[in-house]
């Protein structure tokens, strides 16, 4: 009688393999699941974007007139009064420049008759001018920033018409224009050209909320920069 035993056996057979696969699914759901292991390599957080370095800040400045006279620049639009918007683009002002401000060549005979004349006319010193002029364009009269600023001393288009300049290209009208800005603003703090330059580069408004030289490192770079140049220039003339 081998049939009976066949089937028997057979039986068997599957009844085992049921009882295995049941066992390892349980093992299966018991088990917590393995974490693949990364070399130290891989294990490394993926690596940012290097970031673009930092562009020129644009200012819009408000000049308006008090009621009795007084002339006033600031980078919030003025309430009840009369303004003219002027608008400034620092060309040169980056705080991580690779250019060297202690030894870079110094430009001390151009454009001497313009400056002297009118350093003359604005109450200036001809070396704070010069080194204004080195930072923002290093004398290049037809220099053109990203933003459309224009000439050696970076007139925006807009600028350029408040101040009465036609040409912004013109080093005469450019200087004259630029000038008459920077003399402005250091009248307004009394004399003070580290409050001067800020205002300049970072607006009045910055210079009042943070009452002094804001913590902009573009600012503080701008000041030191252009301070530098000035007692070379100084120095060289």
């Amino acid at each position: 009688m081998l049939r009976p035993v066949i089937i028997s056996c057979c039986l068997s057979l599957l009844l085992c393999s049921t009882l295995v696969r049941s066992a390892q699914q349980a093992t299966a759901v018991s088990e917590p699941k393995r974490q693949l292991k990364l070399s130290p390599s891989q294990q490394q957080p993926l690596a940012q974007p290097a970031l673009k370095p930092a562009l020129a800040s644009s200012i819009a400045v408000f000049k308006s007139n008090q009621t009795n006279g007084t002339v006033l620049f600031s980078d919030r639009r003025p309430q009840n009064r009369p303004y003219q918007k002027l608008h400034f683009d620092c060309f040169a002002c980056n705080p991580n420049s690779m250019i060297n401000w202690y030894t870079t060549a110094l430009f001390v005979r151009h454009y001497n008759v313009i400056i002297d004349q009118v350093a003359r006319e604005q109450q200036l010193e001809p070396a704070l001018i010069r080194a204004v002029i080195h930072a923002e364009s290093a004398f290049q009269a037809g220099a053109v920033s990203k933003r459309g600023a224009i000439g050696l001393m970076q007139l925006m288009p807009d600028t350029a018409s408040m101040l009465g300049v036609q040409d912004p290209l013109s080093p005469e009208q450019n200087i004259l224009g630029g000038s008459q800005y920077l003399s402005k603003l250091l009248k307004q703090y009394n004399g003070d050209l580290n409050l001067t330059l800020a205002a300049y580069n970072a607006g009045p408004g910055n210079v009042r909320r943070h009452q002094g030289v804001p913590p902009f490192a573009e600012t503080q770079a701008y000041i030191k920069r252009v301070l530098i140049l000035q007692k070379r220039y100084q120095q060289a003339t």
